[in-house]
C-alpha cells in the first residue's frame, strides 16, 4: 500500500517550505509564532512502507541550561570560590572550580542572562577581594571599583553564553573556549579604562601552585589559561557525564568525568615538569631591605612624612652598626620603600642631609622611594631615586612611575569626578607618568624597579628585563591598605620572578616585605605593620626566559581565539536560525 507522510524537518534537519514556516502534517506552522495557519495540502513527497511499520525515532532532545535559581546559586559560589584562591586564604584548587560554575551556569542562557550570571560572580569576587580600598577612603571608592570589575566579568558571562552553540558543536573544544575567553576578558580588564586594573587576574592567585611554573614559558596570560582550561575541563566533565547518564545510562556513564579529571591532573602535573630559572647564573649580591614603618596607618601618614624619613634613617643606621659589630653581613645595596621620603631631598636639604647620612654610615647606594616635585609647576613624581655614599643622589639612575594610579595619584576627569564625591580633592597634584623603563645601575647590580601596583603590569616589569635588569625590585606603600593587599601583592612578585627567571625583592613601608628566588619561593617575609630590616645574599641571573622572549605574543594569540570563537558563534548561530530544534531539557 502506499502511504502518503511527511516528517518534521527535524529529522533530518532540512525544512519542506520556503523560509519562514515548516509543515507538518498539511498545517503551516509559522517561525517564531505560536500562530497556525491552515493552508492546502503541499506537494509532498510518497514513500512506500509496510503497513503497521513503525516511523522513524524522534530526534534526541537537547539538554537546556540549567534551571535559573541553580545557576544564580552557582554564580554566587563561582566567585567566592575564585576569592578564596586568592592570598590571604591560598586555596588556589578553588579557581578552576569557580572557573567550572561560571561556565555552567551561563552555558545555554540568554545573552542579557549570562551577563548578569556573570556580574553576580564578579560582585562575590571583587566586592570582598578589594575591600582593603575602604579602609580608610570610605565606601564609594570600594564600591565602584568593584562596580566596575564585576561588569568586565559580566561581559564573560554573556561570552561564555554567546559561544554555547560553538562548545556543542565542538564538544572537545569546550575547555580551550574557557580558557580563551577569560585570557580575552582579562586583556581588556587589564588596560580599560585609564590603563586599567589587573588585580584578582586568576593567574595571581597561584603563587602555591604547580601551574605557577607556566609563567616562565608564557607569562600570566598562560597562566590563567590553564587555570581556565583545568575549569573547561571540569565543567565539560560533569556536563558530558550528566548527559551520558541520562541518555544510555550504560555502565560507562561515569567515563567523562574520569576522563576530564584525568587531565587535569596531567595539567598541573605538566605545570610541575616546567623548568623555572633556566636563565644563567653570573654572580650574587647582598640586599638589604628597610622596612622604617609609619606612626600610623591611613591616609595620614603623609602628615608624619618627616617621621617616616626618619624611621629609614634611623633604622639604616642601626644596620650599619650592626655591619660594623660583625653581627649582620655587609649589603652591597639598600632598598628603601615607596614613600620612604615624601619630601622632595632634592628641594629639601635637610631631608637631603638625612639621607646622605643613612648613606655614609652604611657605605653602600641606597634606592630611596621618594616624592619629587616637577617637571611643571603644581605636578609631582613617584621615584625611585639611586643616593650614593659621599655623593649624594645620582640623577642619572632615577626612575620616574610610568603608570601613576587614576583617582589616587591622579584624577581624570576631575570635574566630572568631583560631582561624584569631593575626595578626588584629596589629590592636590597630580602625579605624572615617567617614560623610561625602570632600570637603575646601582653598580653592584642593575635593577628593575617598579613602583607599587606597576607589579601587576606585564609589560612595565618585562621591559625593565629587556633592559638588562639583573635583580627585580618592587618598592611599595601599603599603610593606606592592609595585609591582605600586600599578601596579594607579593604573589604577584612571585610570579614575576619565575616569569623572567630573576630573584625578586619587594620592600614596603609597613610590610609584607621580602626576597623572593628565580624559582617563585619567599623567604625574610616581614611582618605587617612593623619596622623590620632583612638582608639576604641573591644569586644574580642573566639571559631571557622563553616568556621574556616572546612578550605579549601568548596573550595576542589567546585573545585572539577567543575573538574568532565569538566569530565562530555568530555564524553557528546565523545557520541555526529558523530550524526547527528538537525541545530542551534541563540537564539537572
Amino acid at each position: 500500500m502506499t502511504t502518503r507522510c511527511c516528517w518534521p524537518a527535524a529529522v533530518d534537519g532540512h525544512s519542506t517550505t520556503g523560509a519562514g514556516g515548516r509543515v507538518v502534517g498539511g498545517r503551516s506552522w509559522r517561525a517564531g509564532s505560536l500562530r497556525r495557519v491552515i493552508a492546502p495540502d503541499p506537494p509532498v513527497t510518497t514513500v512506500d512502507r509496510a503497513a503497521g511499520s513503525d516511523p522513524p525515532p524522534p530526534a534526541p532532545a537537547v539538554a537546556g541550561p540549567v534551571r535559573l535559581p541553580v545557576a544564580v546559586a552557582m554564580a554566587v559560589a563561582a566567585g567566592l570560590a575564585l576569592l578564596l584562591a586568592f592570598p590571604p586564604y591560598g586555596w588556589w584548587p578553588l579557581a578552576p572550580v569557580g572557573v567550572a560554575l561560571l561556565a555552567a551556569a551561563t552555558h545555554r542562557r540568554r545573552l542579557r542572562a549570562g551577563a548578569g550570571l556573570g556580574f553576580l560572580t564578579g560582585l562575590a569576587l571583587f566586592a570582598p577581594l578589594l575591600a582593603w580600598t575602604n579602609l580608610h577612603t570610605g565606601y564609594l571608592p570600594w564600591v565602584l571599583l568593584s562596580l566596575l570589575q564585576a561588569g568586565y566579568l559580566a561581559v564573560l558571562g554573556m561570552a561564555t553564553a554567546w559561544v554555547s552553540p560553538l562548545a556543542d558543536r565542538f564538544p572537545a573544544a569546550w575547555p580551550a573556549l574557557t580558557g580563551a575567553l577569560w585570557v580575552g576578558q582579562e586583556a581588556l580588564r587589564d588596560r580599560t579604562p585609564f590603563g586599567g586594573f589587573p588585580w584578582g587576574r586568576l593567574a595571581f592567585g597561584q603563587d602555591e601552585s604547580p601551574l605557577l611554573q607556566l609563567a616562565a614559558l608564557g607569562g600570566a596570560p598562560l597562566v590563567t589559561f590553564a587555570v581556565a582550561l583545568a575549569g573547561g575541563l571540569l565543567v565539560a566533565g560533569a556536563w558530558w557525564t550528566a548527559r551520558a547518564r541520562r541518555g544510555t545510562g550504560g555502565p560507562r556513564w561515569w567515563a567523562p568525568a574520569a576522563g576530564c579529571a584525568a587531565a587535569v591532573l596531567l595539567l598541573f602535573a605538566g605545570g610541575l615538569a616546567v623548568p623555572v630559572a633556566t636563565t644563567r647564573d653570573t654572580a650574587s649580591v647582598t640586599v638589604a631591605i628597610v622596612q622604617g614603618n609609619v606612626p600610623r596607618l591611613g591616609l595620614d601618614f603623609n602628615a608624619q612624612r618627616q617621621a617616616v624619613l626618619d624611621n629609614h634613617v634611623d633604622a639604616t643606621i642601626a644596620l650599619a652598626g650592626e655591619v660594623t659589630a660583625g653581627t649582620r653581613p655587609r649589603p652591597d645595596l639598600v632598598v628603601w620603600p615607596e614613600n620612604s621620603s615624601d619630601i622632595d631631598p632634592l628641594r629639601n636639604a635637610s631631608a637631603g642631609a638625612r639621607i646622605s647620612a643613612a648613606a655614609d654610615a652604611v657605605g653602600v647606594p641606597i634606592l630611596v622611594g621618594a616624592v619629587l616635585f616637577g617637571p611643571e609647576r603644581g605636578q609631582v613624581r613617584n621615584a625611585g631615586l639611586l643616593w650614593r655614599p659621599g655623593s649624594g643622589p645620582d640623577l642619572e639612575q632615577l626612575y620616574v612611575k610610568r603608570h601613576p594610579v587614576p583617582f589616587a595619584e591622579y584624577v581624570p576627569l576631575r570635574r566630572i569626578a568631583r560631582m561624584v564625591s569631593d575626595q578626588v580633592d584629596r589629590v592636590r597634584a597630580d602625579f605624572v607618568a615617567g617614560t623610561e623603563a625602570g632600570v637603575v645601575d646601582s653598580g653592584p647590580v642593575v635593577l628593575g624597579d617598579v613602583i607599587c601596583f606597576e607589579v601587576a603590569y606585564d609589560g612595565l616589569v618585562r621591559d625593565t628585563v629587556v633592559g638588562g635588569a639583573q635583580l627585580l625590585v618592587v618598592q611599595t606603600n601599603n599603610a593606606t591598605f592592609d595585609e591582605a593587599e600586600a599578601r596579594q601583592q607579593l604573589a604577584m612578585v612571585r610570579l614575576r620572578a619565575v616569569e623572567h627567571g630573576r630573584a625578586a625583592l619587594m620592600a614596603s613601608t609597613v610590610g609584607v616585605s621580602g626576597f623572593v628566588t628565580p624559582d617563585g619561593r619567599v623567604s625574610d617575609a616581614t611582618g605587617f605593620n612593623t619596622r623590620a630590616v632583612v638582608v639576604r645574599q641573591l644569586r644574580l641571573t642573566e639571559g631571557r626566559t622563553l616568556a621574556t622572549r616572546v612578550g605579549v605574543l601568548p596573550e595576542v594569540v589567546l585573545a585572539g581565539l577567543a575573538v574568532a570563537a565569538l566569530a565562530g558563534a555568530a555564524v553557528l548561530r546565523r545557520r541555526r536560525d529558523g530550524r526547527p530544534v528538537p525541545e530542551a531539557a534541563h540537564p539537572g
